[in-house]
């Protein structure tokens, strides 16, 4: 492995892991050292080296995809303390739990928040606690979210559900987009990026997917980021899913470009 890589590498997974000697080298010396060298030399040296995207998104979006795929409790609670490393916040962590109750379900956001939990016991943050006030208005509330955040193709998508599952319909309208998303702790920008990670980590929900790619333009967010998204992906989620969704990413430029929508 290139030794510019590996330095490189091993002062980005110092910064997130918040210690000088890696734990994963001595975990992994007796039976694959290789493995060790790979996630330092390419994951950090390489994949977690572009700047694409800053350290701050890069964990949100790698808590996102470890926690929607569930399962991955260890590399969770490391990557959730590496979050708070970079300077995300726990109120930030905490509502990116309750957002993926929409896409990834309430299984998977109970079991991030149990992850969280031990960590912030473990660094001393007792109370991190916040409460949203209720929306007024929810369907008026949520309305107004779903068409500026996905716009026409959102609303597509509840309008499609009319004659089958209207209640679903109208619980994307009112909850998902009147409750969740108005929530403080966490920006539209960073709301569409942790969406986009979950999904594209998830890697069975294409039409969303785009859906949330188009989101995350329309709020805010480049064509340069999404790409980071997707590429970072490869590393917590494996590169066919990555792959779909760097796909799925050039699908939605191109339909941007096709419609004068600009990135």
């Amino acid at each position: 492995m290139n030794t510019d890589r590996m330095t490189t590498g091993l002062a980005l997974l110092a910064r997130v892991g918040g210690a000088s000697a890696p734990a994963i080298v001595d975990a992994l010396a007796a039976i694959a050292p290789d493995l060790a060298t790979f996630t330092i030399g390419f994951a950090y040296g390489e994949v977690c080296a572009r700047p694409d995207l800053d350290p701050q998104q890069r964990q949100l979006a790698t808590v996102a995809a470890l926690a929607a795929l569930g399962g991955l409790e260890p590399q969770l609670d490391f990557h959730v303390a590496g979050a708070l490393n970079v300077g995300c916040t726990p109120v930030q962590i905490v509502e990116l739990m309750i957002h993926l109750v929409i896409y990834a379900g309430f299984p998977a956001a109970l079991n991030g928040i149990t992850v969280a939990r031990k960590v912030f016991e473990r660094r001393g943050l007792s109370h991190v606690a916040t409460e949203t006030a209720p929306v007024a208005d929810r369907r008026a509330a949520g309305t107004a979210g779903l068409r500026r955040i996905d716009g026409v193709v959102g609303e597509r998508v509840v309008d499609s559900l009319r004659d089958i599952a209207p209640d679903l319909g109208r619980f994307i309208v009112e909850f998902a987009f009147g409750e969740i998303y108005p929530r403080h702790g966490l920006d539209l920008p960073a709301r569409e990026l942790v969406t986009v990670a979950a999904l594209a980590a998830l890697g069975n929900a294409a039409p969303q997917l785009r859906v949330h790619m188009h989101g995350f333009l329309n709020v805010g967010g480049s064509v340069e980021q999404l790409v980071g998204i997707v590429t970072h992906i490869a590393v917590y989620a494996g590169f066919p899913r990555a792959i779909d969704a760097a796909l799925a990413a050039k699908a939605v430029v191109a339909e941007r470009a096709a419609t004068g929508h600009g990135a």
